[in-house]
């Protein structure tokens, strides 16, 4: 039962109580209670697909921590920034992120962190040091750590789709205007 019917049902045996010369304590209690509901009928919101307006970011990566840059572009991918969030809704933005090879891992990262793939063969683990990843392929550095916060469901893959990360400072998205995102 929702709170409205059962605040009617206790109302309507306050009203009999009352009707059989019983005085009851928590009368008027109830009938405080029993209008505040009826002035704040509150509703959750939940966005609609059809609804979602997207817009366009860009995010600097330039000296910034890879982590801290992957955390904010996949709370911009998944659309938690906005007021209107629903989990189970994809309602995030378009997230194009330059500069990704001057992207900064702290502490010995550089020298201790790998980045590990399978070929499915036996015997088939490549390994790549992150400092190698970081000067030859720093698009992927940064992708594969926003993938890794983003959820592994068909909407965290959906949000994927809408992640476009370059090396450098030129990108393809310029028709699209993007707002420049500052964290």
């Amino acid at each position: 039962m929702r709170k409205n019917e059962i605040a009617e049902r206790k109302l309507k045996f306050m009203k009999i109580m009352v009707d059989k010369g019983k005085k009851l304590w928590y009368d008027n209690e109830a009938r405080k209670k029993q209008k505040i509901l009826e002035v704040l009928k509150m509703s959750t919101f939940m966005a609609k697909p059809a609804e979602i307006q997207r817009k366009w970011y860009i995010v600097d990566a330039a000296g910034k921590p890879l982590g801290r840059t992957a955390v904010k572009v996949a709370e911009i991918l998944r659309g938690k920034l906005k007021p209107e969030f629903t989990p189970h809704v994809d309602c995030g933005d378009h997230v194009v992120v330059i500069n990704a090879e001057k992207a900064v891992l702290t502490g010995k990262k550089l020298e201790k962190k790998f980045y590990r793939r399978h070929t499915g063969y036996i015997g088939g683990l490549k390994e790549v040091k992150y400092a190698s990843l970081m000067k030859t392929r720093p698009e992927l550095a940064m992708e594969l750590a926003v993938k890794g916060m983003v959820p592994d469901t068909t909407i965290g893959r959906k949000a994927l789709t809408r992640l476009h990360v370059y090396s450098g400072s030129e990108y393809a998205q310029v028709a699209q205007k993007p707002e420049k995102f500052e964290f």
